[in-house]
């Protein structure tokens, strides 16, 4: 009986384990025919049959790219937009959520439930009423009213992730300190901050990465070249008799870079923020 039980766990463990690489090579295989196509001729890519592996490797639509569009600009407009976007729901989404986890007022259980409603509403509802307000505001078409954009998307699921993560933050802390003399806000940024440090990087990877990759605001709320971001320079690749789809893949592994890179450097804050934020109120 043991044996079999023994049998039974290493059949499961290999299922698992065949499973899991299914959905790994599933999600890695666009990405790497991304990688394998930029490498490609524009006569290579578009032949059938296909081929898997590129005859003449070629960096050239990796220099194109720089060469016909204004990437290093696309690539600041984005790094503004979404580094800003991130710094200010991270900010004031930690102190909200401080004042939901440690204030009882009227309104308060229907405050966190909006704000988690307004989180399944598609974000194309929100064109028109964004557009007119910016308008009427003279911020149409600049880099803050794209950041406004942003950050009204952005912030209620960071005050809700940071309410949760500071949920787990003993109250007997912040008496202590109080106690001792210090004001709400110096609990705030010297004791409950720090600890909740992890809740704070999920929330900023959180909105860096909503801003990053987003086509459809930057495309409605701005008109000029020089405001065009990242993933709208990339889209636009895209023409009306033709389409580049070496460079295309090309442009789209450049502009997944950054966020690769601020995910690989914070990962381990952010899976626990997520997991702590999961389960708690």
């Amino acid at each position: 009986m043991t044996m079999y039980i023994g049998y039974r766990g290493i059949a499961n463990k290999i299922l698992l384990y065949v499973v899991l690489c299914l959905i790994s090579m599933a999600i890695l295989f666009p990405i790497v025919w991304m990688l394998l196509s930029s490498f490609k001729t524009d006569a290579e890519a578009l032949r059938s049959p296909i081929t898997w592996f590129p005859h003449n490797p070629t960096v050239e639509n990796y220099v194109k790219i720089w060469q016909i569009k204004p990437f290093l600009l696309f690539f600041l407009n984005s790094i503004i937009a979404a580094g800003g976007t991130a710094s200010i729901s991270t900010i004031i989404g930690c102190l909200a959520g401080y004042g939901f986890s440690r204030f009882m007022f009227f309104g308060r259980t229907f405050l966190i439930g909006l704000f988690l409603v307004t989180q399944m509403l598609p974000g194309v509802l929100f064109i028109g009423p964004y557009f007119k307000i910016l308008s009427f505001t003279h911020l149409y078409n600049t880099r803050i009213g794209v950041i406004i954009a942003y950050v009204t998307l952005c912030l209620p699921f960071c005050a809700w992730m940071s309410k949760a993560f500071i949920d787990t933050i003993p109250k007997e802390l912040d008496e202590s300190a109080m106690i001792d003399g210090g004001s709400r806000l110096t609990v705030f940024f010297r004791i409950v901050m720090p600890l909740a440090l992890p809740g704070i990087a999920a929330t900023f990877i959180f909105g860096f990465l909503l801003a990053w990759q987003d086509l459809l605001l930057v495309s409605a709320l701005t008109y000029s070249e020089s405001l065009q971001t990242v993933t709208l320079g990339i889209a636009r690749l895209i023409g009306e008799f033709r389409v580049r789809w070496t460079m295309l893949m090309a442009g789209s592994l450049v502009g997944m870079m950054p966020a690769i890179v601020l995910y690989s450097i914070m990962q381990r804050h952010l899976v626990k923020g997520l997991s702590v934020g999961a389960v708690k109120g």
